[in-house]
């Protein structure tokens, strides 16, 4: 599955086949919350949180390619992330695209 962030596959002539998304809402445990916390006191980069939405962002791209696969595609073109806090320590990641068939 070719996964691309411009509207067209160089070269190629394409069919869309419609909107594919892929969401997940994620949270960590109380005790790395904690932690992630404190660390908001001295400043710098909270690894654990960078952790979870990296994983998030897999799991949401990974959706979105199963949806992809179910409509026949060959792309996905366009690829854009969304994210939000949906509670304190939750975030909801989306990934987004049109999924396509390739014309030879």
């Amino acid at each position: 599955m070719k996964l691309l962030n411009i509207d067209y596959i160089p070269g190629k002539q394409i069919e869309a086949l419609g909107i594919v998304k892929g969401t997940v809402v994620q949270s960590k445990n109380f005790g790395k919350d904690f932690m992630a916390g404190m660390k908001t006191l001295v400043g710098g980069e909270i690894v654990s949180y960078t952790e979870m939405l990296n994983e998030a962002r897999q799991i949401a791209m990974k959706r979105m390619v199963d949806e992809a696969e179910e409509l026949g595609a060959d792309a996905v073109l366009n690829v854009r992330y969304g994210s939000s806090s949906v509670m304190q320590g939750a975030a909801e990641v989306i990934a987004y695209g049109t999924a396509v068939k390739i014309i030879e």
